[in-house]
């Protein structure tokens, strides 16, 4: 069963993000995060960032120091197949539900949580599967951390894994 393990913010801008124990979800984002460069983050179709704390314990088995928040993502996500988590697919968090728009652009400001500042080590073009993710709201409300995650396909999935 997935869940949420962290809703991180920063009411600053740029990362860290420091985690909540709840949040408001609404179609322009998590309140009490700010984005401090809006050509690349916010706005309607990248209002939320995700990412897989599984991948993270992954990624910490390789020797990067990376933690929930640190590379900026909004809400990470524990016990999801995050091979499954693909431009279309649907999340339903509480009474939240967001759709995967795309999968983000690793930025230099995130290279303190990687060995020797491999940023690349999360960017879907060199290491597919291994990208954060930004959504889009399609249902606002409040989400709390320990509540249960549903991944529901994208049209293109279905059947796939038959």
């Amino acid at each position: 069963m997935a869940t949420v393990h962290s809703i991180n913010v920063s009411p600053t801008g740029g990362v860290p993000k420091r985690p909540v124990m709840f949040a408001r979800i609404h179609a322009e984002g998590v309140d009490g995060d700010k984005q401090n460069n809006l050509k690349y983050h916010g706005g309607p179709m990248r209002a939320v960032c995700l990412y897989s704390l599984d991948r993270i314990q992954a990624l910490n088995d390789e020797g990067h120091p990376i933690t929930p928040g640190s590379i900026g993502e909004n809400i990470t996500i524990s016990g999801l197949d995050w091979d499954d988590v693909v431009p279309g697919v649907r999340l339903t968090i509480g009474d939240v539900e967001l759709e995967m728009t795309e999968y983000t652009v690793p930025c230099s400001k995130i290279a303190e949580s990687f060995f020797r500042a491999d940023i690349l080590r999360v960017a879907q073009p060199a290491n597919p599967g291994w990208s954060r993710v930004y959504t889009k709201v399609l249902k606002e409300g409040t989400i709390h951390v320990g509540d249960v995650v549903t991944l529901h396909p994208a049209a293109s999935q279905i059947g796939e894994k038959r």
